[in-house]
């Protein structure tokens, strides 16, 4: 049997129980590559062959593809449990494969070609997703431990870092949330005022303006947007302290991370976060005014009046505690994602990508726990 290839002939021969491989020079220079299927077939027509033997009677140049298919012929001998002659070989190629036998490769050193089946891939899915979500409760856990710490005055806590976080998150980022919230209010009374005005209550626009911006809309998208701002740069803050090796330096001085990185990040949210959402109320009541003075012939005095007339003081402290939830929430995702993230920079910029839709989607799903509860508790 022959299998012709650039580098070297292959021709197999069984003699005496000894299947003899034969390797020669190939100057035809036809395509292909040495294939171990032809001595499987040839060992599966001959059950009574003991061992395998190369034979290289003339000089021919090694290539990649031929180190390989020698290397493969001696896994096929070990898993048939053959006896390999490898005297036949050149000095260089037996010490190649004595090296290759000697250190095992890694088992994720390359892709199988082959999937596995499909309950498998959803089960380790499935594996993997309560791995994660386990590894995120206990880093929650581990932030109210170190709040706990904090105020009983034992972390390692450094109020200067919490005050330059505030900076970061608070007065650095009111005009990004001026812009969008202001934006949201002319929505939303442009949006009632189409539809309100078919009944003749056009007047109402300021009581749906201003429960909605209390209630929702601004503590909402206040988190939405610190999250993508303030919650990306810590994951890539601490991404970046994970790859030079600062997170394990602190560890090997006894100094807690949780404490000392993430608590300053978290404590400066959840403060700042309530303001920034009364922030975010007046400035999306005004974009509703713009509206109703514009578009309804509604006077700035009737609109204030309706707004005041309408807010109570149990919609704006929902809107308040949301809004410092949301805090906590942003900065645990943005610091989890940073300390879990890998050490390299492609790392760090996944880590960030997922602590923004971490954070997100960990505000909407607790704005939906707060509506139910808020709705029960007849708020």
């Amino acid at each position: 049997m022959n299998d012709a290839v650039p580098e070297v002939n292959l021709a197999v021969e069984q003699m005496n129980g000894v299947l003899k491989i034969q390797l020669s020079a190939n100057a035809s220079g036809a395509a292909g590559s040495p294939g171990v299927d032809v001595v499987r077939k040839a060992l599966d027509a001959a059950p009574g062959v003991r061992g395998l033997r190369f034979e290289c009677t003339e000089p021919i140049g090694w290539g990649s593809r031929t180190i390989a298919f020698v290397r493969d012929c001696a896994d096929l001998s070990k898993e048939r449990k053959l006896e390999l002659r490898e005297d036949g070989l050149p000095d260089g190629v037996q010490r190649l494969l004595r090296l290759a036998q000697a250190v095992p490769a890694r088992k994720d050193a390359q892709r199988s070609a082959d999937k596995p089946p499909f309950f498998q891939r959803l089960g380790e899915r499935v594996l993997g997703s309560w791995e994660e979500t386990w590894a995120m409760f206990r880093f929650l856990g581990d932030n109210i431990l170190a709040l706990f710490n904090l105020l009983r005055g034992r972390a390692q806590f450094r109020w200067a870092d919490a005050f330059l976080a505030i900076q970061q998150c608070g007065p650095d980022s009111l005009g990004i949330i001026a812009m969008i919230n202001f934006l949201v209010g002319l929505i939303l009374a442009f949006v009632g005022a189409v539809q309100l005005r078919r009944f003749g209550a056009s007047g109402y626009v300021a009581d749906l303006v201003s429960l909605a911006t209390l209630r929702e809309t601004a503590c909402t998208m206040t988190g939405i947007i610190l999250c993508g701002r303030v919650g990306a740069a810590f994951a890539a803050q601490l991404g970046t302290m994970k790859v030079s090796e600062e997170i394990a330096a602190f560890q090997t001085f006894a100094i807690s991370p949780i404490e000392f990185l993430v608590l300053p990040r978290m404590v400066a949210l959840m403060l700042v976060m309530p303001f920034l959402c009364v922030f975010a109320d007046l400035i999306s009541i005004s974009g509703g005014l713009l509206v109703a003075v514009s578009m309804l012939d509604i006077s700035f005095t009737e609109y204030v009046s309706r707004v005041v007339h309408v807010v109570q003081l149990k919609s704006f402290l929902l809107g308040v505690v949301k809004a410092s939830c949301f805090g906590f929430l942003v900065a645990c995702a943005g610091c989890y994602r940073g300390m879990q993230s890998g050490k390299s920079a492609a790392a760090v910029g996944e880590a960030t990508t997922k602590a923004v839709v971490t954070g997100i989607t960990a505000i909407v799903a607790f704005d939906g726990v707060f509506a139910v509860l808020s709705n029960a508790l007849n708020i």
